[in-house]
């Protein structure tokens, strides 16, 4: 058993930041959610020109989804991590599917980086910020690319331990 988490560990460490990271959220509301969306509230009036009457609805909206797509994100990526610990993908490949698996993970970030973004900057051009998109990118582009590596091998059988 040792050996089989062995090969897909960096990917649960970075699911277990993205767990933390949303239950961290989710305290964080819990204890002080008047405080965030006041703190949305201020950087909508600091910067009237940016925003409309929806902004401040919409930036709170941006940390709630990042609460949840990060709980959500994490747990289909620790469930595809149990499935690629059992398989007999040679153990490099494996290390590398788990890696893009877990950095499926930096997706929900995009939405934490608009949500402390948009009162600033406003909702458009968070939406467009680097960070926002690099997030993003990242993201969905190696999570995607580990379920196909994952999905491929289950099918086919490649990529399997030739040792065996």
């Amino acid at each position: 058993m040792n050996q089989q988490v062995a090969s897909i560990r960096l990917g649960l460490y970075i699911v277990l930041l993205s767990l933390f990271f949303g239950v961290g959220l989710g305290v964080v509301f819990g204890v002080a959610e008047d405080g965030v969306q006041d703190w949305i509230k201020e950087g909508v009036a600091q910067h009237p020109t940016l925003h409309d009457d929806k902004s401040t609805a919409k930036i709170w909206r941006y940390a709630q989804r990042a609460h949840f797509h990060s709980m959500g994100v994490a747990a289909a990526a620790a469930g595809l991590l149990g499935i690629l610990a059992l398989t007999g993908m040679r153990r490099k490949i494996k290390t590398v599917t788990s890696l893009l698996i877990g950095l499926g993970c930096l997706y929900p970030m995009s939405w934490f980086s608009m949500f402390l973004l948009a009162p600033s900057m406003g909702r458009e051009a968070a939406h467009h910020a680097l960070i926002t998109e690099l997030f993003t990118r990242v993201g969905v582009g190696a999570l995607l690319l580990g379920m196909v590596l994952l999905g491929v091998h289950l099918v086919t059988g490649v990529l399997g331990d030739t040792s065996e």
